[in-house]
Parts: structure tokens; C-alpha cells; sequence
């Protein structure tokens, strides 16, 4: 057989095939060693094993052997016809820092997945028809070296075919030499020239072609530092795009990217680290891993293993929190992701939609929802959900599709911290003095332009300050304080998650901040407004420090202070007493809204809404008289007439008079004042 019939496909195979037909050689010279010495080709059983005759049978039966050792083929001139980077085999053995003879011990095991000849030939040579795979000790034999040599130390779980998974070395209870050797399926296809990525990793990662990103200034940058020798990089996120920047560096380099789903990795017992890195390799790729906060502090080690078996491959981490230097040995640089301006939102925003409606994008619709701060995957994914709920209510997409969408995205952590409460009321609902209202309206705008005037206008000095806008409500029970950050947060399309903070406070020294850390940190993934009710319970006024409890009080409140300042989200503080609060966090909030009880014209307005359209309702029913009797707080109000619809819907009429007296009575004995005849006139008696 001559090298112009090597088997036909393109230039990589032949390659391939003409090294396979090296190993082939050195297999009939070990078979015709083995055949001249052999006791047993008269053996009455031969027939429950692989005889001499039998080999030469298969050698000779099939086809002509891959490369007969008097012609040869010229390997240099058979790699010369590969396009760059040249054969598969070669790169591998570049990209994984295989020695020549690594690659020899390869091929050896690759021969029987690529030729079904060489298992019964193995199986001969191994002196056992059932192992039908190369053994440790056969390689060395066919590849010329000493079973006590150094080469048997190739095969180690430290060397680089086993540590990077290009081999396996099965059956670690047998001797050393007669472990059986194979090389995983996903690496015999990808020397055959099939890039599917390995099932292995399918549900725990995905694989972005270089080409298809765009690349951003700062991805470029980094692509010419991974170019220069940069190997591990930490991306610190602001908006959730640091995964889109990781992959277009990586694409500025001219490579692959292999994400890894952080959550679904920690999630297994088995994280498939190493196929991760392997399919990075055979790729020529970078991995992308994050967001790393799931994996804290419990799982921390994923890192390392990481850091351990990636060697050479570009390695991205992002998180929002700060790189700590704990997390592993190798030396990480350390990038913040700058947040989008609002034009670029916009730009991406607009994109979303037009790809999942096939229209052009509303532009007032884009410009309200450009004050999101969403990651490219977020929008997409939001957007999706949005077409959805327009398909289900027959609609075109509008801004509250998207709206609930952006909700959907939120995860659940925050939730077992606070009560999340999804706007169901607006500004029709609410009866407020005109500068209360004047006070809310400007919280909505600081909430909706914040990036600009913060971030591009960079109105916020420095000193690690966020672009948070914090809000103080303060007024009695009742008055209206949770009913209006509720509007707010519908009216900036967000949800509304009210801190318990009987799960916060805590007796214990330092154990109440890292509750609030806990919080911070949550909703710093989330797309909502955080509402601390009675908020004095935890921002009250420091004091003097007589004995340790007094300086550990002060420690809290002087931890807070910094933490409100960096916090980047939308909260609301609320107190039934404006002086209890600190005159530090004072200073430090943006807009303060008083909420007095309400007067005459308002009760009534509060009476008659509280009511609402649906509730029948008696002629005798004076709410006028209501309103100039009681000075009640709305939340009052709205309890008196709760109970009286209980009565009328006991007694199965429309709402009396008699119901909302009897009401009001119940509701002054609970708030503990002082029932007035005057007050009641002649329904006291009643």
C-alpha cells in the first residue's frame, strides 16, 4: 500500500491516519515477537482465545495495513496540506503541553475507537482476548521504552494526559501495567473534526463562538492584555454585563468562550471542571466563571480547583463583590465593568425588542425602560417573558409586559429576608397633603434619572459612594408611609420588599450588621425598592458611650452610615418619630417626606375611597360626619371600614351607619382613646 492510498477525507484525517498507521507497525512487529515464541498455537483450546494464526488472519483479512513500514508516507509534507493552525493532533499537543512521546501513548489508546482491528489485535497482545484496550504496559512496549522506566510515570493523575483528561488510566486496583487505557469520547472526536461540545458539560455550560459578539472598548483592551500573557482575570459587575465583556475579550483575542453556569456547577456533586477546561482547550477557547457569589463562602474551593486545572487557559471570574486574594493562589487582575450610560441601555433595550417583535420599539417605551440597570442576558430574558404575557392577554408588547418581565428576573434570596410585595396600588389611591406628594414625585425622579446624574454627570463625590437614592417617610402610624413607597416602586416598575427587622436586630455583638450585609448585598441583585418600616429600630441615634453596649451601638450605627452611602439600590426608611433618627443618616438621605395625620377634607376623601365602587351601601351612610368627627389615620380608616363591612355582611344588607359607629368604637378602644360622647353623638348609643 503506498501513501497515495491512504484513506481519503480531508487533510487533518489523513494526517491522523498516517501517524495511526505508525502505531499499526509497531503492533505487527510486537505480534510477529510474540508469534515466534508462542507456546501455544497447537493448544486444543485456542478456540477461547486469539491464536498467532488467527492475528495474521485479521491483520491480512480486512484491508491493507495504514503504512506498511517500507513506504511510509512524509508526515512534514502530509501536516503542510492542513490549513492553519495545522493537524488537530499537533495543536492539541501544543495547546496541552504534551511531549512526543505523550502523543505516541495517545495514539496508542485512540487506535481501537478509530479501527476495530487494533481490539482484537490488543486483546492478543495483552494475552487476553476480553481487554481489548492498550494497557499501561503495552504502550510502553509498543512505543520502545522500559516497563521500570520513566515513561510509566506518564501516566500519573499529576502528568498532563491525565490531569487534563485526555486519557483515562481505568481500573486503579490493578497493577500499574495492566490498567487498561482510554481516551474519553469527546477527545477522539474532536481529532475525527467534530466540534460539538461535550455532553458532559451540556447542562452546566454553553459555548460562544468568537464571532459572534461585538466587541466594546474595554473588552479590546483586555484582549490585548490576554494577548500579552494575561491569564486570569476578575471582572467586577455593576450592571450584569461583565459576563458579555469577559466573552467579547475573549473574541477581541480571537477566541472561543465556554461559560459555565455558576449555580447549576455548584449544584453537582461532580462539577465537570475539568471537561470545562479540557473543551477550552481542544477549542483554543477562554472560560468564563460566574457570578462567583453562590459559590460564597461555603464553596469557595470550586475556585481553586479551577484555578488549579485551568493551566494556561484564559480565565475569567466576575462578581459583583471585591476580588479577594483568599480565594486562590494565582495571581488575578482585578477589573471593574463600568455601568452603561443611559443611551446604550437604550440602544440595547430597543435591539430586544425589535429582535422579539419584529417592529421598531416604541421610543418613549425605550427611554422609560432605559433606567434599568440589566445585564444583556436580563434584557433578553425580560423582554422574552414580556412577549409572553402580551401573547397571553392578546396584546401588543407594552411597558408593562416589560415591566414584569424585569420582575421576573429577580431571584428569591432577598425574600428570605424581606416580604416582597408586588405593587398593586397608584397614585389614585393615595389622599396627601400637595407637598408630601411634591416630596414623592421627586423620590421617582431621582429613582429614574439617577444613572445619568450620578453616573454620567458624575454628581456624587468619591469616597466609594453609590448611586443609591435613599428616602426617609416619617409620620404616625397609619399615615400613609408604606401605601407610598408601594406607589413609588410601581411607578419606577419595580417591586416593593419590606425588611422585617425582628429578623435583623439581634442581641449578639456584630450579629445585626451582618444580617444588614446580608440584605445590601441581596438587593443588590435585584431590581427593587427596599423599604425598612420603623426604621429608628436600626438607624437610631448614636450615643454617649458609658459601657459596652453603648460602644457596640454606636459600632452599628457607624457601620450602616458607610453602608447606605455605597448602596446602589432605591431604599425607604420610615419612623414614627423623625427625631429618633440619626442627624448623620439625616444629612445622608436624599429626599425626606413628612406624612401628617390628615385633615377633614382628606378623611373624607379617605373614608370614600376606603369604601371603594363594589360595597353597598345604606342612605343613612354620612361620611361626611365621619370625616369632621374622627381624626383618624388612614390606616384607621381603612380598619373601621373593614370591620364594618364584616357587620353588614353578617347581617346580609348594604353598609349602615350603625356598622361604621359600631366600627369606629371598636377601633377607638384598640388605639387605647377616650370615647367622647360629643364625638359620637346620638350614635353613641346606638
Amino acid at each position: 500500500m503506498t501513501a497515495t492510498a491512504i484513506p481519503t477525507g480531508t487533510p487533518d484525517l489523513a494526517y491522523l491516519w498516517a501517524r495511526l498507521g505508525a502505531v499499526e507497525w509497531r503492533v505487527r512487529h510486537a505480534i510477529a515477537a510474540r508469534a515466534a515464541t508462542d507456546p501455544t498455537l497447537d493448544d486444543p483450546h485456542r478456540g477461547m482465545y486469539l491464536t498467532a494464526e488467527s492475528v495474521r488472519r485479521i491483520l491480512d483479512g480486512h484491508r491493507e495495513p495504514l503504512t506498511p513500514p517500507d513506504d511510509e508516507p512524509d508526515l512534514d509534507v502530509l501536516a503542510a496540506t492542513v490549513p492553519e493552525p495545522g493537524p488537530r493532533l499537533s495543536t492539541l499537543a501544543r495547546r496541552f503541553d504534551l511531549e512526543p512521546v505523550d502523543v505516541e501513548f495517545l495514539l496508542v489508546a485512540l487506535a481501537p475507537d478509530v479501527d476495530a482491528r487494533f481490539e482484537r489485535l490488543y486483546g492478543y497482545l495483552n494475552d487476553d482476548v476480553t481487554r481489548r484496550r492498550a494497557t499501561v504496559g503495552l504502550a510502553l512496549e509498543l512505543c520502545g521504552l522500559p516497563a521500570a522506566g520513566p515513561g510509566r510515570f506518564r501516566f500519573a493523575a499529576s502528568a498532563p494526559l491525565v490531569r487534563s483528561g485526555l486519557l483515562e488510566v481505568r481500573d486503579g486496583e490493578s497493577p500499574v501495567l495492566s490498567r487498561p487505557l482510554r481516551v474519553p469520547d469527546r477527545v477522539v472526536a474532536h481529532l475525527l473534526g467534530d466540534d460539538e461540545p461535550d455532553p458532559a458539560i451540556g447542562t452546566t455550560a454553553r459555548v460562544v463562538p468568537a464571532g459572534s459578539v461585538p466587541e466594546s472598548p474595554l473588552a479590546r483592551r483586555i484582549g490585548d492584555a490576554l494577548d500579552a500573557g494575561v491569564r486570569a482575570v476578575h471582572l467586577r459587575d455593576t450592571d450584569g454585563d461583565a459576563a458579555r465583556v469577559a466573552v467579547e475579550a475573549l473574541a477581541a483575542a480571537g477566541r472561543d468562550a465556554v461559560v459555565l453556569d455558576v449555580p447549576a456547577v455548584a449544584d453537582r456533586a461532580d462539577a465537570p471542571l475539568v471537561a470545562a477546561v479540557r473543551e477550552a482547550r481542544l477549542r483554543g477557547a477562554g472560560l468564563v466563571f460566574g457570578p462567583l457569589e453562590p459559590l460564597l463562602p461555603d464553596k469557595i474551593r470550586l475556585i481553586r480547583d479551577l484555578t488549579a486545572v485551568a493551566g494556561e487557559v484564559p480565565l475569567f471570574f466576575h462578581s459583583r463583590r471585591h476580588w479577594d486574594p483568599q480565594w486562590t493562589a494565582q495571581p488575578v487582575v482585578s477589573v471593574p465593568v463600568p455601568a452603561l450610560d443611559t443611551g446604550r441601555r437604550a440602544e440595547r433595550w430597543a435591539r430586544a425588542l425589535a429582535d422579539a417583535t419584529g417592529t421598531a420599539a416604541d421610543p418613549a417605551m425605550v427611554a422609560d425602560l432605559a433606567g434599568y440597570r440589566l445585564g444583556t442576558d436580563e434584557v433578553d430574558r425580560a423582554v422574552s417573558v414580556a412577549a409572553r404575557l402580551a401573547v397571553l392577554e392578546d396584546r401588543p408588547v407594552g411597558v408593562a409586559h416589560v415591566r414584569a418581565g424585569v420582575r421576573a428576573q429577580n431571584g428569591a434570596g432577598l425574600e428570605q429576608l424581606a416580604r416582597r410585595i408586588t405593587p398593586a396600588v397608584d397614585w389614585d389611591d393615595l389622599v396627601l397633603p400637595e407637598p408630601t406628594r411634591r416630596q414623592l414625585d421627586e423620590l421617582v425622579l431621582r429613582a429614574r434619572h439617577r444613572d445619568r446624574v450620578l453616573g454620567e454627570w458624575r454628581m456624587r463625590p468619591g469616597g466609594g459612594r453609590g448611586r443609591g437614592v435613599v428616602a426617609l417617610f416619617a409620620g404616625e402610624s397609619g399615615t400613609g408611609k408604606t401605601m407610598s413607597a408601594e406607589v413609588v416602586a410601581g411607578a419606577v416598575g419595580m417591586d416593593l420588599y419590606v425588611v422585617d427587622l425582628s429578623s435583623v436586630v439581634d442581641k449578639y455583638i456584630g450579629e445585626t450588621e451582618k444580617n444588614l450585609e446580608r440584605i445590601f448585598t441581596e438587593a443588590a441583585g435585584v431590581h427593587g425598592v427596599l423599604l425598612f418600616d420603623e426604621a429608628d429600630a436600626v438607624f437610631g441615634k448614636r450615643s454617649e458611650v458609658k459601657d459596652s453596649h453603648d460602644k457596640h451601638a454606636n459600632m452599628e450605627s457607624a457601620y450602616l452610615l458607610q453602608r447606605m452611602e455605597s448602596f446602589d439600590g432605591i431604599a425607604v426608611l420610615t419612623t414614627n418619630l423623625r427625631s429618633n433618627v440619626d442627624e448623620a443618616f439625616t444629612r445622608r438621605i436624599d429626599v425626606i417626606a413628612d406624612f401628617p395625620v390628615p385633615d377633614a377634607t382628606q378623611r373624607l376623601a379617605l373614608w370614600d375611597r376606603c369604601l371603594g365602587s363594589r360595597m353597598p351601601r345604606a342612605d343613612d351612610l354620612d361620611l361626611a360626619f365621619c370625616a369632621e368627627r374622627f381624626e383618624l389615620a388612614g390606616g384607621s380608616i381603612r380598619a373601621c371600614v373593614v370591620t364594618a363591612a364584616y357587620l353588614a355582611a353578617a347581617a346580609e344588607r348594604p353598609l349602615r351607619m350603625a356598622d361604621v359607629m359600631a366600627a369606629v368604637h371598636q377601633e377607638y378602644r384598640k388605639l387605647g382613646r377616650l370615647v367622647l360622647p360629643g364625638e359620637f353623638g346620638s350614635w353613641l348609643d346606638n
